[in-house]
């Protein structure tokens, strides 16, 4: 296929031209309380051709091979058009990689039969529905195995096959009209191994649930609170990740420059790295969209901002090293600027001390849901403790956290010395992204603003 794309593109008359052709499979296994709704795959396949002419940049996708040379020589045309009115493009230099990449995964998804994947999930499904008070469950099988061929003008030639599992859904506690809910998942990037086994997960998750029915409402107002690993990555990703994706904030000029390389934006403990170089991570790859090979990229040190995620495009408009950070949904999608694995850094105390710190305040766990707008962000948590004395007491419900990033930055004040990454992965921002993954240390934060009865 490689060599089938090399010529495809030669002779375009671009002054970069490249091919993307992606064979995308899908299984998705769904149950809803102790139903089997659905199971089944589908494939689907097509082509991506992007063109530099002039100073022009256009896309094309098509789905048809026979399609292509069209698409090739719209994409041109789209070029040479944008390059007589659009925006002046030039791509950031990468040395052109030739390389094939096979996931190391145990236990390959595509050799094992839907029986156990049913099997699987049914078997946790019924694992939660067993437990006391437990309603309803809603779970799910999901398996995406994208297969990409990239080739470009400038000689790039990349064939790599990534591939992510999960089981997932929501458990729900009834008792009269009192009703709570907890979310459950496992996964990865490693095969199937990370689905099987994982009882406990499931079984503690019920519990939770279960638990909640005894949970009082959470008080409104400002407290210390220590966050999970879980709301820490989310608040990572979500509040200021996405203000990393050069392409967010490079037609933003005040928010391109509170977001100046340099520029002290959070405390001394606070520490954030991009890193889909990390293996079996639901984030892992090797080379993004555009062939450029993904790179560790610290995008905070000790609270001072010291990178940024970029696309070609983007990092030569900025004037910086590309990330290889350009990521597409499949073949249907030209790549933009998309997060990988993107954590905050643990440190150096136990947990037990942490919260020792802390004294009295809240220990919030497990994101639910949440929104961003500009600096301003409101995340709900699934579950969460009152601490006195440093010590975990009775738990709470209907927790929101509603804060401003750089504040909330400015008021982390301490990180545990553990280290946890999200299992199941995900990002909506423009096109979704299951090869989003992040997550981080417990952090104390201070003066966090608790919406609530």
């Amino acid at each position: 296929m490689l060599k089938k794309l090399k010529t495809m593109i030669s002779g375009s008359g671009a002054d970069y031209v490249d091919i993307r052709y992606e064979v995308k499979k899908e299984t998705s296994v769904g149950m809803s309380g102790p139903e089997l709704k659905n199971a089944g795959s589908n494939s689907t396949d097509g082509f991506v051709v992007r063109a530099l002419k002039d100073s022009g940049f256009s896309s094309v996708t098509v789905t048809k091979e026979s399609d292509v040379p069209e698409a090739v020589r719209l994409a041109v045309q789209g070029a040479e058009a944008m390059a007589g009115g659009g925006k002046t493009v030039s791509l950031a230099p990468v040395e052109p990689a030739q390389d094939c990449v096979e996931p190391d995964l145990r236990g390959d998804p595509a050799k094992s039969p839907l029986g156990e994947k049913i099997a699987l999930l049914k078997m946790y499904n019924g694992i939660m529905l067993s437990q006391p008070e437990i309603a309803s469950t809603t779970m799910t099988y999901s398996e995406v195995d994208r297969e990409k061929f990239f080739v470009s003008s400038e000689g790039a030639s990349i064939r790599e096959r990534v591939c992510t599992v999960s089981i997932g859904g929501e458990v729900v506690a009834r008792r009269g009209e009192l009703i709570q809910n907890i979310r459950a998942s496992v996964g990865g990037a490693n095969g199937m191994a990370s689905l099987r086994d994982r009882d406990d997960v499931f079984l503690r998750r019920a519990e939770l649930a279960k638990e909640l029915l005894d949970a009082s409402p959470v008080r409104g107002g400002t407290y210390d609170v220590v966050i999970n690993p879980d709301l820490a990555g989310v608040f990572v990703h979500e509040a200021f990740g996405h203000f990393s994706e050069a392409d967010i904030i490079e037609d933003n000029p005040p928010l391109r420059e509170k977001m100046s390389l340099g520029a002290t934006i959070g405390s001394e403990q606070v520490t954030i790295i991009a890193d889909s170089t990390i293996p079996n991570q639901v984030g892992f790859y090797k080379y993004d969209d555009e062939g450029t090979p993904v790179r560790r990229t610290p995008l905070m040190v000790r609270g001072v901002l010291r990178g940024r995620l970029h696309s070609r495009r983007t990092a030569a408009e900025f004037g910086e090293p590309v990330s290889g950070h350009a990521v597409a949904e499949d073949h249907r999608f030209e790549p933009i600027v998309r997060m990988g694995t993107i954590y905050l850094e643990k440190g150096e105390m136990s947990f037990e001390e942490l919260l020792s710190r802390l004294g009295d305040g809240l220990y919030l766990c497990d994101a639910k849901g949440g929104q961003t707008s500009g600096e301003n962000f409101t995340f709900g948590a699934q579950y969460g403790y009152i601490v006195k004395n440093g010590q975990i007491r009775e738990m709470i419900r209907d927790i929101n956290i509603m804060g401003n990033l750089f504040k909330t930055l400015k008021n982390m004040e301490a990180t545990d010395n553990t280290m946890q990454l999200g299992e199941r992965g995900g990002c909506g921002k423009g096109q979704l992204n299951i090869k989003s993954g992040s997550g981080g240390p417990s952090v104390l934060i201070r003066s966090m603003v608790i919406g609530g009865a």
